[in-house]
């Protein structure tokens, strides 16, 4: 006779809550100056072009800083390591606030790249530890609910905010918030030793694996092809499409509650039908963008075309996540901190790709693009299933 899985304590689940919002804080710090750039350009007396160093450098020192902190920091306890994060980031979203010099801004925005770097890594991975194997599936999506959540509710809240208070207030409540969930984080974590074994050797071990490489190079088209044109999904929104700037706000809400959906749908797929969930993702996201581009002109097509795609990209991080855990089970921190590098370089590059699509070619041939992108993604992932490379499921063991 079978017997039942032990239950997991509250603690436990305090702790993967806690992880949440902490990468719901990160990721509303990183896209808020998105709804905010044009009030912040105007306040600091820079173009809207130079002030968007503000949102692609912290991605830059991000993918740096991801892989750095696994190997510099490898005899640190995960918990005093992920708290000292948190401290940065509450400070850089506190001097970001502060400032009234462009420079001194970027120098902010370096160190909450610095953070967003340091918490990514860890957080990712984090699900593995503070839970036992057969939640393991539930507690990734729950913390990687918090990308999707902070669409829904972080970014438009913080426009919001800003609208009403001005830009440094919305940057205030996001320190606000972080310090409330350091405090959840210092009460709940327990005790993360790590391996001391970890150092560059053992991460190009890792770099070795093809399963491995497949997953970032999936990571990098996929995510290039979200980026390249979710970048652009106002003016999407406002010149394909139509819409008035009163209706963008309320999509734009609707995308992100279909993203969440999303999130925990692959997320419980994931789990029995990895290869299958990614690629499902990567065509829906490559044949949204596609038929919007020809047919993004209808408003009740593109309603459906964009809750399609921010259901396909909801599920994109805990799918990729679960991948890089299960192609180097014994690894994962390394694993998922070369993820999150990738994943933040092919933010930045997929941004910067689509801008010069979009200047030179238009909206509609951006779109075109990173359909091309999310395709190459999919035929990536069958490559990888018919030359046998890819991960299998974790076993009833930790590593």
């Amino acid at each position: 006779m079978a017997t039942s899985p032990p239950p997991v304590g509250y603690r436990a689940w305090l702790a993967v809550v806690s992880v949440a919002l902490a990468i719901f804080a990160v990721v509303s710090a990183e896209m808020l100056p998105i709804g905010l750039l044009t009030p912040i350009a105007h306040s600091l007396d820079q173009s809207v072009g130079q002030s968007s160093l503000i949102i692609s450098l912290p991605s830059w020192v991000a993918a740096i800083t991801a892989p750095c902190v696994v190997l510099i920091f490898n005899r640190i306890n995960r918990r005093s390591l992920l708290l000292f994060f948190m401290l940065l980031l509450l400070g850089s979203n506190l001097m970001a606030a502060w400032v009234n010099d462009f420079h001194w801004l970027l120098f902010a925005r370096i160190l909450f790249g610095i953070s967003m770097g340091g918490i990514w890594c860890m957080a990712g991975s984090l699900a593995i530890r503070l839970v036992p194997l057969h939640v393991v599936g539930l507690a990734t999506s729950i913390i990687f609910s918090g990308i999707a959540a902070a669409s829904v509710l972080g970014v438009p809240l913080g426009v919001y905010l800003g609208d009403l208070w001005g830009w440094r207030f919305a940057f205030i409540c996001i320190a606000i918030m972080v310090a409330v969930v350091f405090v959840m984080l210092y009460w709940s974590l327990p005790s993360l030793e790590t391996d001391p074994t970890a150092h560059w050797s053992s991460s190009l071990d890792v770099l070795k694996q093809k399963n491995v490489l497949f997953g970032l190079a999936i990571t990098v088209f996929m995510v290039m092809a979200q980026f390249s044109a979710y970048t652009f999904i106002r003016p999407l929104l406002q010149s394909v499409a139509q819409f008035s700037d009163q209706h963008i706000s309320a999509l734009l809400l609707f995308y992100g509650f279909f993203g969440i959906l999303g999130n925990f749908t692959a997320g419980h797929f994931a789990q029995k039908y990895l290869w299958q969930t990614l690629c499902t993702i990567a065509v829906f996201i490559g044949v949204s963008l596609l038929i919007f581009a020809y047919f993004g002109g209808s408003q009740s097509i593109s309603i459906i075309l964009l809750l399609i795609w921010g259901m396909a990209y909801g599920g994109v991080s805990v799918s990729l996540m679960t991948w890089m855990m299960r192609a180097a089970p014994t690894q994962i921190e390394i694993a998922s901190a070369f993820n999150i590098s990738m994943f933040n370089l092919s933010i930045g590059l997929g941004a910067f790709t689509g801008g010069l699509i979009v200047d030179h070619m238009g909206l509609e041939q951006n779109l075109i693009s990173a359909a091309v992108f999310s395709t190459v993604a999919a035929l990536l992932i069958l490559l990888c299933v018919k030359t046998r490379n890819q991960p299998q499921p974790l076993e009833s063991k930790r590593p």
